[in-house]
């Protein structure tokens, strides 16, 4: 049977940390670790928005991320150097954006954008799900500035928004996997889940189908992990029970 390092059980997130405010510049930024993986959030406030947007009296969340070079444990090049992402990139940085969006009632942000920004300094698995979790806390921190400085009226941001990847290693359903268990995992999937529903679920069999109650029991993991997640996202942002 796979033994997960740290003797940590099958249904136990990895050490979280969220870090407020990490940045001394931007409008809002956290510090995100899941066990090794590790991310820095900001989150950046414009005063306009894309021109689809225009004179639509709506905002928009958008989201950039990326890996530096020595984040693996091989040196990876970067993608400016290359002139263009990668479709993983592209990927990833798409899903932080739904995610984020799917939260948040633009039309009280008004016609203005904020960008958040997600680059990963070290990966142990979990990029996404840390970005997101991360990324989360960066905007509610943007979003109160803008309150404090009276650019809105009301809080555009209508719940919590996590992620965490659940999967099947050697036969055993496991929450929040690190590199190791993904690489061998039979089944793989990341859960996107807000306080009260689901945002969006990527799951594969990597080496064979998964069967209905198998994801039934991956789902229910990834609740656990949403409840001790969102509680983090609280305790970074300073809100009460």
């Amino acid at each position: 049977m796979f033994k997960r390092s740290g003797n940590r059980q099958y249904d136990e997130l990895r050490p979280i940390i969220l870090i407020p405010h990490f940045y001394p510049h931007g409008d809002g930024s956290c510090f995100v670790k899941f066990g090794r993986t590790q991310v820095l959030c900001a989150a950046t406030l414009e005063e306009r928005v894309p021109p689809f947007l225009k004179n639509t009296k709506s905002g928009w969340i958008t989201a950039e991320y990326g890996m530096l070079p020595c984040s693996c444990s091989e040196r990876t090049d970067r993608e400016a150097a290359k002139g263009k992402q990668s479709g993983r990139s592209l990927e990833i940085q798409r899903l932080i954006g739904r995610s984020l969006r799917s939260v948040v009632n633009l039309r009280l942000l008004g016609e203005r954008q904020i960008k958040v920004d997600c680059d990963v300094i070290q990966a142990d698995g979990g990029t996404r799900t840390a970005s997101i979790t991360g990324a989360f806390v960066a905007l509610s921190l943007a979003c109160q500035k803008l309150m404090k400085a009276k650019k809105v009226t009301d809080n555009p941001i209508t719940d919590h928004v996590v992620a965490v990847s659940c999967g099947i290693v050697d036969k055993v359903p496991m929450l929040d996997l690190e590199y190791i268990e993904d690489s061998n995992a039979e089944v793989d999937a990341n859960f996107v889940m807000s306080g009260d529903g689901i945002v969006e679920i990527q799951a594969c069999g990597e080496k064979r189908p998964f069967l209905e109650d198998e994801f039934e029991h991956l789902l229910n993991l990834a609740k656990k992990g949403r409840t001790e997640l969102i509680e983090k996202q609280r305790i970074a942002l300073g809100i009460k029970n």
